[in-house]
């Protein structure tokens, strides 16, 4: 228990025989319900999670606040027959946890990259409910980001660009952190059958958190590398995640601004493209005739004004869709105080 919420953890875990047993030991012992779910892993990861799952389960009580589909268990071991990603991992977690009735659910990768010691931090904001989710970010500080690479600060940088465009989320940052935590009642109203299993799926789930009117917060938290090696293959990874986000993005404004309700972001969204796209098209066409050409130079000039009226209509676009979101973005500061109040959610068809 923690401030009178059961919490679940979540841990993933791909080919993680050389970290995933410790990380199943050092969970905080306010934790109810450990759920370790192994993405049919090749190596013996599956065969660390059996061993270290029974013998804590046989020196533990079982837990009094939540349902016995653990069998009294506080570290039920789970196997995907195949490999679902990432995404598909957390998931499984999830459904297992709110049918368990825990109350808050947190996620940690077996990886041994997330601290332990600071999980009360991470699950705070959502146990008090002052947010519907919570995640790390290891971008707020120069000193948490120092054991971060310059290889990967800068794709994180451009991931987290990207994102904001597509959740909407626009002070949120470091959306890559899988270090989690979200309510079962959040659980409850996405549709995570529509959520990708892969690895953009935490990109993915704060577009549909958007969409559905969820208070987010940032739990600031530093960086941690170890020995382990990461399976992303980055040039595929970066193709599928920058499509992914570019069909949320339009998933997004068609639901929130056109759907749900009329937006006019979505108008200046729309016209900003048109300029930008209109202008460049225009410019490429006619920059070689604009040397000796009266009408080539003209073309030139037109294109310039498009581009300058797109990018003004995208700013003024950012500036609209920002201030729409400001009440779903919860900071350390505004977790304290409480000070942000969930949207009523809203029905996606």
């Amino acid at each position: 228990m923690y401030k009178s919420s059961s919490i679940g953890v979540v841990v993933t875990a791909y080919e993680e025989e050389a970290f995933v047993g410790r990380v199943i030991e050092t969970v905080p012992r306010f934790v109810d319900r450990i759920y370790v779910v192994d993405d049919a892993s090749p190596d013996d990861t599956w065969d660390v999670i059996q061993r270290v799952a029974s013998r804590i389960n046989e020196t533990t009580e079982p837990a009094k606040t939540v349902a016995d589909g653990g069998d009294g268990r506080r570290v039920v071991p789970i196997r995907h027959e195949e490999n679902r990603g990432p995404g598909g991992a957390v998931k499984t977690g999830y459904e297992r946890a709110v049918a368990d009735g825990i109350d808050v659910v947190a996620v940690m990768d077996g990886d041994g990259q997330m601290d332990p010691e600071i999980l009360d931090r991470i699950v705070d904001p959502v146990a008090t409910g002052d947010a519907d989710y919570a995640k790390g970010n290891r971008l707020l500080s120069p000193d948490d980001r120092d054991g971060m690479s310059t290889f990967r600060f800068v794709g994180n940088a451009m991931l987290t660009g990207l994102s904001k465009f597509a959740s909407g989320y626009w002070s949120i940052g470091d959306p890559q952190n899988g270090y989690t935590a979200i309510s079962a009642e959040t659980i409850e109203d996405l549709d995570l059958d529509a959520i990708t299993d892969r690895y953009g799926f935490l990109n993915h789930l704060l577009t549909h958190l958007n969409v559905h009117g969820c208070r987010v917060a940032d739990v600031p938290m530093t960086a941690i590398y170890g020995d382990e090696e990461s399976s992303i293959r980055y040039l595929p990874f970066v193709r599928f995640v920058s499509l992914l986000l570019l069909r949320s993005f339009c998933w997004r404004l068609k639901t929130r601004y056109v759907v749900q309700e009329f937006h006019p972001a979505v108008v200046f969204y729309g016209a900003g493209t048109t300029g930008l796209a209109g202008g460049v098209a225009g410019l490429a066409g006619s920059a070689r005739r604009a040397a000796g050409d009266d009408d080539g130079f003209t073309a030139v000039l037109a294109s310039f004004v498009a581009i300058l009226l797109g990018v003004v209509s995208l700013g003024i676009a950012i500036w609209l869709d920002a201030e729409e979101n400001d009440p779903l973005e919860v900071t350390p500061d505004d977790s304290r105080t409480g000070s942000h109040a969930r949207r009523a959610p809203q029905s996606i068809e």
